[in-house]
C-alpha cells in the first residue's frame, strides 16, 4: 500500500480537519436496517394551500465509483438523501461536464492533476489528497457527472423549472487550482460560469454549514455573480468573514453572514429576509444557484447549528418567492440522520408548498450582523 492510500472499508488513516467535533463512519451517520424511504415522514405546515409547481431531480447511479466506505462523504450519504425525494418526482440523469466546462473555473493544471491522480490510483484503493479529500480510480468520471448534474439543473432553471441536482462529490470548497474539503471540482461554480455565456447575471446562495471558499474565490472580482453565504463562524475553511466583500469590479458582490454556534432557523430567516433577499432583488439575477448543503441540521455531526428539516423548506420558499428566476439547487454537505427529511422539505417547497417559520427569536448576534450590513450599506446594484 502506498502512502496516502487506504483500502476501502479500512479505518481512516488521518484525522479529518473539516470536522472539528467528531468523525463517524457511514453506518453510524446514516443508520442501517429498515429502508430509508420508510423512515422519512415530513409534515408540511403551510401558510396557504400549496400551488403545484413543476420541478425536477437530477441524479443517477453514476457516483458510486467515488467511494471510501467509512468516510462521511460516501455513496451511503447520497443514498440516504435520495430517500427524501418523493416517489413521483421527475428524475433526470446528467451527462458528464467537459474539460472546457471545468476550465471556465479551474486551471488546466488542476484538471489534469485530478485526472492523473485518479488514473494512477490502483483499483480498489483510495488515495488522500489531504486529510479530508480522497480520490479513487473512478473519481474523475464521477466528478464530471457531478458537475454535469449541476449544469443540467441550471439548464432546467433557465427553462423556467426549479431543479435539484443530488450529486456527489460536492464542490463548493474546490478552488480554481486546488481540491479540498471533500471537493474535487466546484460544481455550482462550473454551472454558473457556463450559464454566464447565455445570461448577464447569476446569484449563488450558499447555505451549507461551511463557507464556500472555492465559490467565493472563483467570482471574487466579478460583478456578474452575486455570492451570498450563511455559515457557522469559525469552522473549516476559516474563511467567510463579513469583510470579505469582493475586489475590483466585484467589490460588494460577496456577502458573508457567519453565525454563531447554536443558531436556529430564526437566525437564518432573519439573514435571508433582511440581507440576502434585498440584495437579490437589487441584483435582479437571471438565475439563482443554491449550494444546498444540509449539514446545518441539528443532528449533523460536523457542526453546532440547530436547523430542523422544515427550516430548509422555509428558506427554499423564501428564495423561490424572491424574484422571477427559477432555482437550481446543487447538493453540497449533509451528513446527519435527518438529511432525507430536509431533502423532502426542499422538494415540497420546490413543488409549491410554503412552510411557516418557527416561533423562536433570532439571536442578538444575528441581529447585530444585520444591523452592521444595514449600516454599511450594500453596494449591489441592478
Amino acid at each position: 500500500m502506498q502512502e496516502g492510500e487506504v483500502t476501502p472499508g479500512s479505518a481512516m488513516q488521518t484525522s479529518m480537519s473539516i470536522f472539528p467535533h467528531k468523525c463517524m463512519d457511514a453506518a453510524t451517520l446514516y443508520g442501517t436496517g429498515l429502508p430509508l424511504r420508510n423512515k422519512v415522514h415530513i409534515r408540511v405546515p403551510t401558510t396557504h394551500p400549496p400551488i403545484a409547481m413543476s420541478y425536477s431531480i437530477v441524479t443517477g447511479d453514476l457516483f458510486a465509483g467515488h467511494d471510501a466506505p467509512g468516510h462521511p462523504e460516501s455513496q451511503a450519504r447520497l443514498d440516504a438523501a435520495l430517500a427524501g425525494v418523493p416517489a413521483g418526482a421527475r428524475r433526470m440523469a446528467p451527462e458528464q461536464a467537459t474539460p472546457t466546462d471545468l476550465a471556465r473555473v479551474h486551471t488546466h493544471r488542476h484538471i489534469e492533476s485530478i485526472r492523473s491522480l485518479c488514473r494512477e490510483c490502483p483499483p480498489g484503493r483510495v488515495r488522500y489528497l489531504d486529510p479530508d479529500t480522497y480520490v479513487t480510480r473512478q473519481s474523475f468520471d464521477a466528478a464530471l457527472y457531478a458537475a454535469g448534474g449541476a449544469i443540467l439543473a441550471v439548464e432546467r432553471a433557465l427553462e423556467g423549472e426549479h431543479s435539484f441536482a443530488l450529486v456527489r462529490p460536492p464542490g463548493h470548497h474546490a478552488e480554481p487550482d486546488r481540491a479540498m474539503g471533500f471537493c474535487l471540482f466546484n460544481n455550482a461554480a462550473v454551472a454558473a460560469a457556463r450559464a454566464l455565456r447565455e445570461v448577464d447575471r447569476v446569484a449563488i446562495l450558499d447555505w451549507d454549514l461551511h463557507h464556500g471558499n472555492g465559490t467565493e474565490k472563483a467570482f471574487y472580482t466579478s460583478d456578474r455573480v452575486l455570492y451570498c453565504s450563511v455559515h457557522e463562524a469559525g469552522l473549516f475553511p476559516r474563511t467567510g468573514r463579513p469583510d470579505e466583500r469582493g475586489a475590483g469590479p466585484g467589490t460588494g458582490y460577496t456577502i458573508n453572514a457567519p453565525l454563531e454556534a447554536g443558531s436556529t432557523g430564526a437566525d437564518y430567516a432573519l439573514i435571508f429576509s433582511e440581507v440576502f433577499i434585498p440584495a437579490l432583488r437589487r441584483f435582479e439575477p437571471d438565475l439563482v444557484v443554491v449550494s444546498a448543503g444540509q449539514d446545518a441540521l441539528f443532528d449533523d455531526p460536523l457542526g453546532l447549528i440547530l436547523l430542523h428539516p422544515e427550516d430548509f423548506g422555509v428558506l427554499t420558499g423564501m428564495l423561490a418567492d424572491a424574484g422571477r428566476a427559477s432555482l437550481a439547487l446543487v447538493l453540497e454537505g449533509g451528513y446527519g440522520r435527518s438529511h432525507a427529511e430536509a431533502v423532502a422539505a426542499i422538494c415540497a417547497a420546490l413543488g409549491g408548498a410554503r412552510f411557516m417559520p418557527g416561533g423562536s427569536r433570532p439571536k442578538e448576534s444575528a441581529r447585530l450582523l444585520v444591523e452592521a450590513y444595514a449600516g454599511a450599506g450594500l453596494t449591489v446594484s441592478a
